[in-house]
């Protein structure tokens, strides 16, 4: 298995991992069983858009037109970064 997404893939943060508001560090983290991630902004910018429904080209298009940004370059960093999630089982994709 690949952990490269495809343009139509559309990626979800499965049960028991999800995005929230750490007041104590005060910054926005993934929570997964056992495990807290600390998020930069652009990780949150990224996760911020994932919901099971949206395709990743529609993701990049998000972001780059948020950030004005070509689409060119916004999406390796989006397939670097949700690879790297997916590789630990943090996001998964519906087809």
């Amino acid at each position: 298995m690949t952990l490269a997404l495809r343009k139509t893939d559309r990626p979800y943060l499965p049960r028991g991992v999800r995005v929230q508001r750490d007041e104590k560090r005060n910054r926005t983290v993934l929570m997964a069983p056992e495990k807290v991630i600390e998020l930069d902004d652009i990780g949150v910018a990224i996760l911020s858009r994932i919901d099971g429904i949206t395709r990743l080209e529609d993701l990049v298009q998000d972001l780059a037109t948020t950030y004005n940004a070509p689409a060119e370059q916004v999406e390796p960093d989006v397939q670097r970064f949700l690879q790297a999630l997916r590789g630990r089982l943090y996001v998964m994709v519906k087809e």
